[in-house]
């Protein structure tokens, strides 16, 4: 590559990213979802757009899976593990559970109903079986939903690349096909169990070096961090285990380790998680051939449909059956499993192995992925609002990186005022939120002001709140308590436990 040619690659790079960046803010306005206006990006400024060509499926999927490592590594550590670990094995059941029935359920209708052969029926209900990472987590955490929901769905994404790259690994290639289910079976175990283990360990070990090691500069703790989430998945593909297992898991692990400056490696690795979905999703529309699409249409339709409202609902309830889980949690979690880009990517194996109809394969994919990520993803805040799945008192974290808070092992809360809340009328000396914990900024409209004693709060007012992590639970369960019962829940016997209709 010359000089000349870098410019321009460099000019058209940062065009495209301008334009992609812009579309995320349009993106939030019309309710869609931003991978969609990526995808659409390269398409066209691919072949049949401003005429850009691209065309190796081999170079592709290597750029795919170096974007979602970073993407992985962003989800596990801006994960709290006290939300997800309640719901951490119902997220591992969707990610293999799930994973197989889905697959099975596709494959039997595109057999009997589409009139494909076994081998391109499985392989298309292994490309779909997956949840996508970076649709999960960007669209999902701009809901207030339900931390056991929430944590059931992104727990899943994070895992169910594992067993799905596995199958579509197998059948691609042909590796393992004389030997039958048991050895897939067990391959996929391996991989699972091997990789989550090894990211494990990385993440401890990291996390304890890091805790040790007073580096020069503060900028370098997010680069040694998103160092050692590449580390585990690189040293678990060379071991032949699933490095996307060992890559969610230790960033995990890591994203929840008192480490220093954590604030800023969250925002770090989250800024480099924007930049490789929208890197990935603009790859993927320039390798799409909008001329195979019309013949994949309808076949892309029926498969999409039967995905969605057949497979994906039955795979949600075989994988949950252990589990309490309500129907409205199952109906929400059946719905809101995009599938985004993470199937286009996976249609790259066959593609690169040239594996027969791999191109109208990878259509299907792309078509689906698009029109049902359009149509799933605009309609959740809906849905979970009628199905009950918004909390009543919703409370979200706010980033900051202050030496302070990190010293004293803090989070800052931030906390609104609904409409109908007990809160409103009650003075802030009256919350008796735990000793340690301090209402430090209110928001009133335009206005803010610092809280005295005889502060007294009001509907549509936003607390800010500093507390201790120890202490984290026990001020939302006042808080709440208060929120339910006002200044005398206490004297009521109201402990601020969860919603009620939380475990209906």
């Amino acid at each position: 590559m010359t000089v000349d040619s870098l410019n321009v690659f460099l000019l058209a790079g940062a065009l495209v990213l301008i334009a992609a960046v812009v579309a995320v803010r349009a993106s939030v306005k019309l309710g869609l979802p931003s991978l969609v206006l990526y995808l659409l990006i390269g398409v066209l400024i691919g072949e049949s757009g401003l005429g850009v060509q691209f065309s190796d499926p081999d170079l592709a999927q290597s750029f795919a899976y170096a974007a979602l490592v970073v993407i992985l590594a962003e989800g596990g550590l801006t994960t709290h593990w006290d939300e997800a670990r309640p719901v951490f094995g119902i997220g591992l059941s969707l990610a293999t559970v799930g994973v197989v029935v889905s697959t099975a359920v596709v494959a039997v209708i595109g057999h009997f109903l589409l009139g494909l052969d076994w081998l391109p029926a499985i392989l298309l209900g292994a490309i779909f079986a997956p949840t996508d990472a970076a649709a999960v987590f960007s669209t999902l955490r701009r809901l207030p939903l339900r931390r056991r929901v929430s944590g059931a769905l992104e727990a899943e994404s994070g895992l169910n690349d594992a067993p799905a790259i596995v199958l579509v690994t197998i059948l691609s290639t042909g590796y393992g096909s004389g030997e039958g289910f048991l050895l897939i079976g067990l391959t996929v175990v391996y991989e699972l169990i091997g990789g989550a283990a090894l990211g494990y360990v990385v993440g401890r070990v990291g996390a304890a070096i890091l805790r040790r090691t007073a580096l020069p500069a503060s900028g370098l703790y997010p680069l040694v961090v998103l160092t050692l989430t590449v580390l585990a998945y690189a040293l678990g593909a060379f071991a032949h285990m699933s490095g996307f297992a060992a890559v969610y898991i230790a960033a995990l692990v890591l994203g929840n380790s008192q480490l220093p400056h954590r604030a800023a490696t969250r925002s770090f690795v989250e800024g480099l998680a924007w930049l490789a979905q929208i890197g990935l999703f603009v790859m993927l529309g320039l390798l799409s051939s909008p001329s195979d699409m019309p013949g994949a249409f309808v076949t892309a339709v029926v498969a999409g449909a039967a995905l969605t409202f057949i497979a994906r609902p039955i795979s949600v309830w075989a994988a949950t059956a252990p589990f309490m889980m309500s129907i409205r949690e199952k109906v929400f979690v059946s719905w809101a499993g995009l599938r985004g880009a993470v199937p286009v990517v996976f249609a790259t194996i066959p593609l690169a192995e040239g594996v027969e109809r791999a191109e109208w394969l990878f259509a299907v994919v792309f078509i689906v992925s698009v029109l049902y990520t359009l149509i799933q993803a605009p309609t959740l805040p809906w849905l979970a609002t009628r199905l009950g799945m918004v909390p009543t008192f919703p409370t979200r974290d706010v980033e900051v990186e202050s030496a302070p808070l990190e010293r004293l092992d803090a989070d800052l809360i931030h906390v609104r005022v609904p409409p109908g809340s007990k809160l409103h009328g009650v003075e802030i000396g009256e919350l008796r939120v735990p000793p340690g914990v301090g209402v430090a900024l209110i928001v009133r409209g335009d206005t803010s002001m610092v809280p005295g004693p005889r502060t007294k709060l009001q509907q549509g007012d936003e607390i800010l709140i500093v507390a201790p992590r120890a202490l984290r639970r026990a001020t939302e369960a006042r808080l709440r308590a208060v929120g339910r019962r006002g200044r005398l829940a206490g004297w009521f016997g109201e402990r601020g436990g969860a919603d009620p209709d939380e475990d209906d």
